[in-house]
C-alpha cells in the first residue's frame, strides 16, 4: 500500500504536497536501505517511484529524490564535492534503463530531465569518453561496407545478349551470367570476397536488430523517432534485400537487379543515421523524418488520386494515336509515370508541333498544371516549412536526446571490456555497492550578496514611486502642474543613492 501511495504521489500535480507527504510516508518505512525498501519496488509496468518521475517528466520530484540520494564529500569556500547516486540511472547494468525511458517517452518534459544534474554530466561523460569514438568508427566502418556492397553491384556478372529481339523499344544488350559462369577470372574472385563481406554484414545487421525488437517491441521501437526508428526499418530492408539478392544469384533466377537496386538507395539513405552524432547534422535527420512520415505520407495520398485521375484521362486522349509520334502515353503504366514527372515538374508538357494534337488535351493539362503545380505543390511546401519551424524550436532538445538514445545502444551492443562502468563505487568511501558520480560545484557567495543588494535597491526605488504617485493624488489639478517640476527634482535627488547603488552592481557584474 505504502508503495502504491508512492507511485500515485509522482503523478501528483501539487508538486509541493507530494514531495511532503513522500517524506512522511517514507518516515515509516521500516526497511529503508534494504532491498524491501518501498522506494524499490516497481509497479506493474516495472518502474520504480523514481523511474517514474522520469517518465513523467517530474522534474520536482527529481530533483527532490536525488537531494535524497546525493552525499556530499568535501567544501571547502565556495568549492564543494558532491557524490549523486547513479544506481538506477546509469544503464550499464539495467534491464530498464532510465536513460532509455526518457528518451522513448512521447512527454516533452521528460526529456527537460536530461539537463539536470547529475543526468547531464553522466551523459556527457559517457558520450566523450566512449560513445563518440566508437559511434565515429562505427559510421566510417559502415561506409566503407557500403563502397564495397556499391562495387560489387557495379561489376555484377554479366554477359552479351544472343537472343533476338522481340519488340523495336527492346534496349538490353546484357544479361544476367549464370552461376557457373559467374566465377571465373582473378576478378570475379575479387568480387566474390566483396560479396562475401556484404552478406555478413547484412547477417550480422540481423541480428543485433532482432533481439531489440523482441525486448522492446516493434511498435515502440519502429515507432520512435529519436531511437532511429525508420532507419531501423531501412537496415532491416537493406539486409533482407541483400540475403535475396544471393539466393537469386546462387538459384541462377533472373531479375537479381531489382532487390539489388532497393539494397543500394537503403544502404545509402542508412548513411544519414550518423549524423545523429553531429550537433550540427542531427537535428537535421529528424526535420526529414517528421517530413516524410508526417507532411509527405498524408500529401501522397491527395497526389496518388490526382495522378490516376490525370493519367487515365491523357491515356484516353492518346489511345487512338501513333505512338511513334508522341509516346509518353503509349501505355497506362507509361501514362502514370509521365503524369508523376509532370506533377514534380521534372518535364515539361510533351507535345509534337509537326502533329495536330488533340484539342482535349490542351484542356486536361491546363487544368492538371494548375491543381498539380500551383495549388498542390505550394501547399507541401507549406506543410513541410510549418514543421521545420516547430521542430527548429526543439532541435537542441531533440539533437540532446539522439545523443542519449544512441550512447545507450552503444553501451547494450559493446562488450563490457570496451566500455567499463561509469562512477565510483560506493565501497571507497563506505557507501555500499551502489554507484556514484562525483561532481564538483562552485558556489558564489557575491551572486547572493548582489541578489540581495538588487532586492533592496528595488524596494528603495519602489517606495520613491510611490510616495510620489501619493503626492500627485492628493493635490489638484492646478497644484499638480506646479508640483510636477518639484516632484521629478525631488525623485532625481531622492534615486541618487539607489541609482548608484545599481552602478556598483552592473560594474561588479
Amino acid at each position: 500500500i505504502g508503495n502504491t501511495v508512492l507511485h500515485i504521489l509522482v503523478l501528483q500535480p501539487n508538486k509541493t504536497f507530494a514531495c511532503h507527504m513522500y517524506s512522511l510516508i517514507l518516515s515509516y518505512d521500516r526497511n529503508k536501505e534494504g532491498p524491501g525498501s518501498l522506494e524499490l519496488i516497481p509497479n506493474n509496468e516495472g518502474l520504480s517511484p523514481f523511474k517514474l518521475a522520469g517518465v513523467e517528466g517530474n522534474t520536482v520530484m527529481f530533483q527532490y529524490l536525488m537531494q535524497k540520494r546525493k552525499q556530499n564529500l568535501w567544501s571547502f569556500g565556495p568549492l564543494s564535492t558532491v557524490l549523486y547516486d547513479i544506481t538506477e540511472i546509469d544503464s550499464w547494468a539495467e534491464d530498464q534503463s532510465f536513460l532509455e525511458l526518457i528518451v522513448s517517452t512521447k512527454k516533452r518534459e521528460a526529456r527537460q530531465i536530461l539537463d539536470l544534474t547529475p543526468v547531464k554530466e553522466l551523459v556527457s561523460l559517457k558520450w566523450n569518453m566512449y560513445g563518440r569514438p566508437y559511434f565515429c568508427f562505427l559510421a566510417l566502418f559502415y561506409i566503407l561496407y557500403m563502397v564495397c556492397f556499391t562495387m560489387c553491384c557495379v561489376y555484377r556478372p554479366l554477359k552479351p545478349r544472343t537472343g533476338n529481339r522481340t519488340s523495336s523499344r527492346d534496349n538490353t544488350i546484357y544479361v544476367q551470367k549464370m552461376l557457373q559462369e559467374s566465377y571465373v577470372a582473378y576478378e570475379d574472385e575479387l568480387r566474390l570476397v566483396g560479396e562475401l563481406i556484404t552478406v555478413i554484414g547484412a547477417v550480422v545487421i540481423l541480428v543485433l536488430e532482432i533481439p531489440d525488437i523482441l525486448r522492446v517491441g516493434a511498435a515502440k521501437y519502429f515507432g520512435q523517432t529519436i531511437l532511429g526508428g525508420p532507419f531501423h526499418i531501412i537496415v532491416i530492408t537493406y539486409a533482407c534485400m541483400i540475403l535475396v539478392t544471393m539466393v537469386m544469384r546462387l538459384t541462377s533466377t533472373t531479375g537479381e537487379v531489382v532487390p539489388m537496386s532497393f539494397a543500394l538507395v537503403l544502404g545509402w539513405c542508412n548513411v544519414m543515421y550518423f549524423a545523429r552524432g553531429f550537433q550540427m547534422l542531427g537535428p537535421f535527420t529528424i526535420m526529414i523524418q517528421k517530413m516524410i512520415f508526417g507532411d509527405l505520407m498524408r500529401f501522397c495520398w491527395l497526389m496518388a488520386v490526382v495522378i490516376l485521375g490525370f493519367a487515365s484521362a491523357f491515356y484516353i486522349i492518346f489511345q487512338t494515336e501513333n505512338p511513334e509520334n508522341l509516346g509518353q502515353f503509349y501505355n497506362y503504366p507509361m501514362s502514370l509515370f509521365t503524369t508523376f514527372e509532370l506533377f514534380l515538374t521534372i518535364i515539361d508538357g510533351p507535345a509534337n508541333y509537326d502533329v495536330d494534337l488533340p484539342f482535349m488535351y490542351s484542356v486536361v493539362y491546363f487544368a492538371f498544371a494548375i491543381i498539380a503545380t500551383l495549388l498542390m505543390l505550394n501547399l507541401l511546401i507549406a506543410m513541410m516549412g510549418d514543421t521545420h519551424w516547430r521542430v527548429a524550436h526543439e532541435q537542441d532538445e531533440l539533437w540532446r536526446a539522439q545523443v542519449v538514445a544512441t550512447t545507450v545502444m552503444l553501451e547494450r551492443k559493446l562488450p563490457r571490456c570496451l566500455w567499463p562502468r561509469s562512477g565510483i563505487c560506493g565501497r571507497e568511501f563506505g557507501l555500499g555497492e551502489r554507484w556514484y558520480l562525483r561532481i564538483e560545484d562552485r558556489v558564489d557567495p557575491n551572486k547572493h550578496k548582489m541578489m540581495r543588494y538588487t532586492e533592496a535597491f528595488k524596494a528603495q526605488d519602489r517606495e520613491n514611486y510611490d510616495k510620489g504617485s501619493e503626492k500627485l493624488e492628493t493635490n489638484g489639478d492646478t497644484l499638480c502642474k506646479k508640483e510636477l517640476p518639484a516632484l521629478s527634482l525631488s525623485r532625481s535627488t531622492s534615486r541618487t543613492s539607489s541609482h548608484r547603488g545599481w552602478e556598483i552592481l552592473r560594474r561588479n557584474t
